[in-house]
């Protein structure tokens, strides 16, 4: 049933219940059809006259929750599955959709512990969620182990293979990439997935075109925004790459290396202050990050502040000696010599200057730690 038709049965069913309001049997069948449309806030009001109604079953309840989640609260989702769940121990559906509410609500310890061995065996859907979380966690070869176990019995299922396209990326395994993403068709993960190896081989336009196409599936992915900001700041696009690594940014939340990258796009895009806002985020979410103390230290060497500047690249020095940032920061301290202005002409040519072969330039660098 395509979108228009879904739409189409859900009109015609309301205009029924304009005619006989406390049909139950009507009730239930036009949530289920707002659900098909993808309405999920109608989906929850004709689920709560139904239940007014005396009529809610246990299966509509879980109906319910699927509508919470997709109407953005997956807490109050997460409650009504697992009152299900006591019900019903042994039934793996109901347990995949309390582990799913859990990840959007961010317990991922919660959702681990939910889905069990026989979840992720039935369930190619658990299997792929499975892998995700533990992606997330930054349990990279263990995921992965995963991920080739479940292929054996999942193969078929996109989202397993666009999961595991996203962690190869990840592992730095270009081949695994390229062929989960290639088995997974048009899956929003496995789009982006190939934009990023099209990107590494500086396919700027073919990858934007396949990050756009990433977000016209899933508006809320942030590797997607993350990428699309990459490929705007190849072309030189700095601002307009800087808001999309921010809504990427803002999207992954603690990831740091997507903090730094916006950090770097906004002082490509001459706004210092924007900047440092990115920076000190990446400080608060982790000051032993080298990169994260080294970038900071570049701003405020370019703000005049020569003094905390130097301490912080002793700083990120001391954390990672081979801290790119903390090099570059000490290379503008030699040479600007405590003239900011100089500093500033220095950092702005550096920063756009090829470094080596490919063409890649100081910014370019950093930049990948978000990928």
């Amino acid at each position: 049933m395509t979108q228009a038709d879904a739409q189409e049965r859900l009109g015609r069913l309301l205009g029924y219940l304009e005619h006989d309001p406390g049909n139950t049997a009507l009730l239930r069948d036009a949530a289920a059809a707002a659900l098909d449309a993808d309405d999920p806030q109608t989906a929850k009001e004709l689920f709560a006259r139904l239940r007014d109604a005396g009529g809610l079953t246990e299966a509509d309840g879980n109906l319910w929750a699927i509508a919470a989640v997709r109407s953005g609260e997956p807490e109050a989702a997460a409650e009504t599955f697992a009152g299900l769940l006591q019900h019903n121990p042994g039934d793996p559906a109901v347990r995949f959709n309390l582990a799913w509410a859990l990840a959007l609500a961010k317990d991922t310890a919660g959702a681990r512990e939910v889905l069990d061995e026989a979840t992720v065996e039935a369930l190619p859907q658990a299997a792929a969620l499975e892998v995700r979380l533990m992606h997330a966690a930054g349990e990279f070869e263990q995921a992965a182990e995963r991920a080739k176990a479940h292929l054996a019995r999942h193969g078929d299922y996109p989202p397993l293979c666009a999961a595991l396209s996203v962690l190869a990326l990840d592992l730095e395994d270009e081949a695994l990439a390229r062929r989960c993403a290639e088995q997974a068709a048009g899956h929003p993960d496995a789009l982006t997935t190939l934009a990023m190896l099209a990107l590494g081989e500086h396919e700027e336009d073919r990858a934007r075109g396949m990050f756009e196409s990433a977000l016209a599936l899933d508006p809320q992915s942030p590797r997607a925004w993350i990428g699309l900001g990459l490929a705007e700041l190849e072309r030189g696009e700095s601002a307009l790459a800087a808001g999309h690594l921010d809504r990427g940014a803002e999207l992954f939340g603690n990831h740091l290396g997507s903090w730094i990258a916006v950090g770097w796009a906004w002082l490509l895009a001459g706004d210092r202050a924007k900047a440092r806002e990115r920076f000190e985020r990446a400080v608060a979410l982790d000051g032993n990050f080298a990169e994260a103390q080294g970038s900071l230290a570049v701003v405020e060497l370019l703000e005049g502040d020569r003094e905390a500047a130097e301490r912080r690249v002793e700083v990120a020095s001391r954390l990672d000696r081979q801290s790119f940032s903390a090099a570059f920061a000490r290379i503008l301290l030699s040479a600007a010599s405590g003239d900011t202005a100089t500093a500033q002409r220095i950092a702005d040519m550096a920063l756009r200057q090829p470094i080596g072969p490919d063409g890649r330039t100081i910014a370019d660098a950093i930049a990948r730690m978000a990928r």
